[in-house]
């Protein structure tokens, strides 16, 4: 009887992809003009900047606030 003999083979190795700055520039400017917005809206509405009046903004968002260190009042 015949016995056979495993022979090691290669594995193959794992390539990132490539992703073209072009395709993620829109998306990073997207996604940072957004986060600026949340930022205003969180730190400085309903104060000498404000964009909306009455103080329902500052209602929703007032926990929020102190929890990031903003005062408001």
């Amino acid at each position: 009887m015949a016995q056979s003999v495993a022979q090691p083979t290669s594995t193959p190795t794992a390539v990132p992809a490539k992703l073209a700055i072009g395709a993620i520039a829109p998306w990073a400017v997207f996604f940072g003009i957004l986060m600026l917005v949340l930022l205003y809206f969180v730190g400085a509405e309903q104060g000498a900047t404000s964009l909306l009046s009455g103080s329902t903004v500052h209602e929703w968002l007032h926990d929020g606030r102190h929890l990031l260190g903003f005062p408001c009042h």
